[in-house]
């Protein structure tokens, strides 16, 4: 098969499986997270970053993407602060991770296309928050490497059910 050939048979397929990951949660919105629920969030994704020793921001938000908790750990960097906070903006706009942004931009070719989204932060950390099937806000972490941002943001939105 020609390098041509195969070339035309691959970009389909590569702007199918970016659209397809990029497809918002089926999951509908709900209630805000209350400030309690925010806290227990906040306060399980900061446990995460003392385990590992990294210094960490975490920003709660409603389903509107409105502040609802916020917290820093000492000695965190300054550029976190903001990054946290629309971490968690982005994953309750578009209904899912920003890791899902960070790796269509890492793919290239049409996932760069997610850089011209208006809100949209590629960079891994910013988990919705479901509670009861619905999204009811989202939160971001800030501070380290974007896969340490993760875990910790992960383990903040697990703690919800």
């Amino acid at each position: 098969m020609s390098l041509r050939l195969l070339k035309f048979l691959v970009a389909p397929l590569a702007v199918f499986c970016t659209v397809s990951a990029l497809a918002q949660m089926p999951i509908p919105y709900g209630p805000s997270v209350s400030i309690e629920n925010a806290k227990k969030a906040a306060a399980t994704a900061l446990d995460e970053a003392r385990k590992g020793n990294w210094k960490m921001a975490v920003a709660v938000v409603d389903t509107g993407g409105v502040l609802v908790y916020y917290e820093k750990m000492d000695n965190t960097q300054i550029g976190s602060a903001d990054l946290a906070i629309e971490k968690a903006r982005t994953a309750v706009r578009f209904k899912r991770p920003t890791k899902v942004f960070q790796d269509a931009v890492a793919g290239g070719g049409a996932g760069l296309r997610i850089l011209g989204l208006p809100g949209a932060i590629p960079i891994e950390g910013g988990v919705p928050l479901v509670m009861d099937g619905q999204i009811v806000g989202a939160i971001g972490v800030s501070g380290d490497s974007s896969d340490h941002d993760g875990i910790c943001a992960q383990a903040g939105a697990s703690t919800l059910k």
